[in-house]
């Protein structure tokens, strides 16, 4: 075996056709035997597999979250602020607006 062989990962396309025919064949033999009992174990597939999902997103991870940053990133202005001409509160106290005052700078 070669050095670019060993390397190589197994394709997904083969592993999707093999798990296609390998549902695939069980679910013609149904179909076939009754189209109604065909047609019910699709719609149990789908049940099972949206009753797994919601199981599986409802489970308390035990994974650890995260560390937040050290600072904050993006267009982070705050600390440049130099004077605040007013501060504007929202009708139930939630939200805060802070309007600075603004300097022109010519560019030079």
């Amino acid at each position: 075996m070669s050095a670019a062989e060993e390397g190589q990962e197994p394709s997904r396309t083969a592993g999707g056709c093999v798990l296609t025919v390998a549902a695939g064949v069980p679910l013609g033999v149904v179909f076939a035997a009754s189209p109604d009992a065909g047609v019910l174990t699709v719609w149990g597939l789908v049940v099972a597999a949206c009753g797994w999902q919601c199981r599986r997103g409802l489970s308390d991870s035990s994974a650890t979250p995260p560390p937040l940053p050290e600072s904050p990133s993006g267009d982070v202005y705050a600390g440049h602020i130099v004077r605040v001409a007013r501060v504007e509160r929202g009708p139930e106290g939630v939200m805060c607006t802070i309007h600075v005052v603004r300097e022109e700078v010519n560019g030079q």
